[in-house]
């Protein structure tokens, strides 16, 4: 059982916890609330509306000058790591009756995560998901809120997975949760590195942090774990240090304990060898192989059989948003990849022009997150522009910015030759369909950024917008 550091107690703390809540609109009779010091709200504010609400036990930093007699109230140093903690113990433990698996890294989680579960099922063996795109096991497929949800939620579906005979979990571990301690009180089993690049530096300040921030899910790895990394990026080594877990690499380029090697791309797919046998695969591009060769060894440390995990690999389809393609009744090929980092933008890109032969145009439809890192967004810019045919600047998720803002500061990085290729418009349904209006059989449209995502977010309301649907109901009206 986990432990929280108590600093004091006002009160008894005999009695049962009806249930957990750190949100004081959910709270019940009898829970436990705790005031979480967010970075936009701080839940002390509502300790007197929970206790109002039926709360009994007050987890908080600071005690309340308003003590009720009848509450008991206990002072910890910090309360989303005894949240954590708490969510643990009240759930009885459920990551340590499972292969909890924690997939990290810039790009390449949601893949990960998501074609493990896909194998691992296809193979008879229960698992759970709990990614940015779903919690998913049994019947139960929950939409995600967050990349990695927080502890009560986590808990509680873990806990839901052991009742259902569920052995395996992939999960998706973002920086933002390993920093917001919501693994915490969680015990895997392995963890997996993919890449780290630029991203998320409006949270994390520096580099430095963000991926120190990323290393502490390896840190925390007991001895009977297993630790594996992409050892092709630098930082993959960074992960393992200090790391008490058994350590396992995976490479393209040089020596490791997983080795793959792309034979053959097309838009089709590729031909990949991993470590002395060749698989073909309905994914493509570099990124892709790292991808499966990540879920190729995880499959063998958790001792699936290897040529049951290739047959498996062969048959995984591409997950929802990553270079997801539509072949236009005109023979133009529409790729929708989720790609909003610098560096996953140019492995799509160059993913695409391996495969293109030069007669092929390639328009490429791009924009940035509002409200988020912006030291990244001219060097979007230049890649796009450099890597492309024609690109288009647009808004993605504006949020509270100023979409044309964003994308003047998405322009200032494009390289002066490249300028006669780039063209701007806010609205983002209209520069898909200026896309789809430009391009001619045998093209080829990239859109962008938004990948899986079935909404645009602008000014707090999320309006519907699926990139996918929308390239769809533009070739429709064009021919």
């Amino acid at each position: 059982m986990y432990k929280v550091a108590i600093e004091a107690i006002l009160g008894t703390t005999e009695g049962l916890v009806a249930e957990i809540a750190f949100d004081s609109r959910k709270v019940v009779k009898d829970a436990l609330f705790v005031a979480i010091s967010g970075t936009q709200i701080d839940g002390h504010q509502f300790i007197d509306k929970a206790v109002g609400l039926g709360a009994k036990y007050i987890i908080c930093e600071r005690l309340p000058e308003n003590i009720q007699q009848e509450v008991v109230y206990i002072h910890v140093k910090d309360t989303k790591e005894a949240l954590g903690l708490i969510a643990a113990n009240f759930y009885d433990n459920p990551s340590e009756e499972l292969n909890l698996i924690g997939i990290t890294g810039t790009n390449g989680k949601t893949t990960v995560a998501t074609l493990l579960y896909e194998l691992f099922e296809s193979e008879n063996q229960p698992s759970g998901l709990i990614s940015t795109l779903a919690i998913k096991f049994g019947k139960e497929n929950i939409p995600a809120t967050h990349t990695t949800p927080n502890a009560i939620t986590i808990n509680k579906c873990l806990s839901e997975m052991l009742k259902l005979g569920v052995k395996n979990c992939f999960m998706e571990v973002s920086s933002h949760g390993i920093d917001q301690k919501r693994i915490c009180g969680l015990e895997f089993k392995g963890a997996i590195f993919t890449n780290l690049t630029h991203d998320h530096l409006d949270y994390h300040d520096t580099f430095i942090n963000y991926r120190d921030t990323k290393k502490i899910l390896f840190d925390q790895l007991p001895k009977s774990a297993f630790a594996l990394v992409n050892i092709d990026d630098k930082n993959g080594s960074v992960m393992l240090q200090n790391c008490k877990a058994k350590k396992y690499a995976y490479a393209l380029h040089q020596n490791a304990d997983f080795k793959a090697q792309v034979l053959e791309s097309q838009f089709t797919g590729m031909l990949l060898k991993i470590n002395r046998s060749e698989v073909w695969t309905q994914l493509l591009g570099e990124f892709n192989a790292y991808n499966l060769l990540a879920v190729f060894a995880t499959a063998k440390l958790l001792e699936l059989e290897e040529l049951s995990t290739l047959r498996g690999i062969s048959v995984l389809e591409n997950v929802p948003g990553r270079f997801q393609t539509y072949q236009a009744p005109n023979q133009v090929m529409v790729i929708v990849d989720y790609a909003h980092t610098p560096d996953a933008l140019e492995n799509v890109l160059v993913t695409i022009n391996k495969i293109r032969t030069r007669n092929e145009n390639l328009y490429t439809v791009v924009g940035c997150g509002g409200n988020r890192d912006q030291d990244k967004r001219p060097k979007m810019g230049a890649t796009a522009a450099r890597l492309s045919s024609k690109v288009i600047f647009t808004s993605d998720n504006p949020r509270d910015e100023n979409p044309e803002e964003i994308i003047e500061q998405i322009e200032a990085g494009v390289d002066p030759v490249d300028f006669k290729k780039t063209m701007s418009i806010t609205q983002r349904k209209e520069a898909i369909k200026v896309a789809c209006q430009l391009s001619t059989p045998g093209d080829i449209i990239l859109i962008a950024g938004k990948g899986h995502e079935n909404y645009q977010e602008i000014k707090g309301d999320r309006l519907p917008f699926d990139d996918y649907e929308i390239a769809k109901e533009m070739f429709s009206k064009i021919l």
